[in-house]
């Protein structure tokens, strides 16, 4: 049994070099829309992985330049989307997240009119909340957008060691113009493994009859093979599997779960998790030379739910 663990670790490894070894033949142009805070946390590691691009209201050029990332203001939306950009992380804030769409839109939809292939890029959040931004993206976007939508559940300061075994959470939306079930279809790879069945379509995916990783399912309950039609359905998935793969290499866990999921469980730990953090932090508390482990537990909740 040793032996065969030592063999399986070893295919693993070889495994993870030769999918690295992929995903850097073909690098990502990664646009991020607001460069604060998380956005440059997000955009340094991005740099590793492909080339970056940045956008933001206030001018963070020099400061761009330093991490090797091209950076455009806002207001020149045109310019920021001439840079051919594969994917679109918007890090903005939940106030200014819906404005930010209607800014984008425009933009985007003249691109692709201007696009030989007239596809537009995958548009990504990293809100803490998920079911706004899905209404929001799904309602706003160009259809020819593709749409992720993700919680990395972690910031520059529970993250400033690096991204190992912090959570990830992601929903595949829309992808190439087909809209996935939100609630009772979940993401391809785990349909065989939860059960979830609910029609004849979803029985066939889950008994093995049709490969998960070949078929979805969209919202109208209809499984779709990647490769129909046209070659398409496989580079949008192939997109979508590219961008996420940056993440599982970084060492995150990745969570498929769907927006409504999310915010169901995230109104309980997260809401209660964040209040009690800025509840003590406002009683002004401060480490001592006697500190409990309790008590310095209580110093690290407040330190991460009021800077994260």
């Amino acid at each position: 049994l040793k032996k065969r663990e030592a063999e399986l670790a070893d295919l693993l490894a070889a495994v993870r070099r030769e999918k690295l070894g992929e995903l850097r033949s073909k690098p990502l142009r990664i646009g991020v829309v607001g460069f604060g805070r998380f956005g440059q946390f997000i955009a340094r590691t991005f740099t590793q992985h492909g080339k970056v691009f940045a956008a933001s209201r206030s001018d963070y050029t020099d400061l761009a330049a330093g991490m090797g990332i091209t950076y455009h203001k806002l207001s020149n939306m045109d310019d920021f989307l001439g840079e051919g950009l594969d994917v679109i992380i918007l890090a903005v804030s939940i106030v200014s997240f819906e404005d930010t769409i209607r800014q984008l839109a425009p933009g985007l939809r003249r691109s692709i009119a201007n696009n030989e292939d007239h596809r537009g890029p995958l548009i990504v959040d990293v809100l803490s909340v998920k079911e706004h931004p899905r209404e929001v993206m799904l309602k706003l976007l160009p259809v020819e957008c593709d749409i992720l939508c993700t919680h990395p559940m972690f910031g520059p300061d529970s993250g400033k060691n690096g991204w190992h075994n912090l959570n990830f959470v992601y929903e595949r939306t829309r992808i190439s113009g087909a809209l996935f079930h939100p609630d009772n279809h979940p993401p391809p790879h785990l349909l065989r493994d939860t059960g979830r069945v609910d029609s004849k379509t979803s029985l066939a995916v889950a008994s093995g009859d049709l490969d998960i990783h070949e078929h979805f399912v969209d919202i109208d309950g209809r499984v779709h093979d990647t490769h129909e039609g046209s070659d398409v359905y496989a580079e949008g998935m192939d997109r979508v599997e590219r961008f996420l793969s940056i993440w599982e290499e970084e060492g995150c866990r990745m969570v498929a779960l769907s927006c409504r999921e999310h915010d169901e469980y995230a109104a309980n730990s997260q809401f209660i998790t964040h209040l009690m953090g800025r509840i003590l932090g406002a009683q002004g508390l401060a480490p001592t030379p006697i500190d409990t482990k309790g008590f310095e537990s209580v110093l690290k909740l407040i330190g991460t739910t009021t800077a994260d």
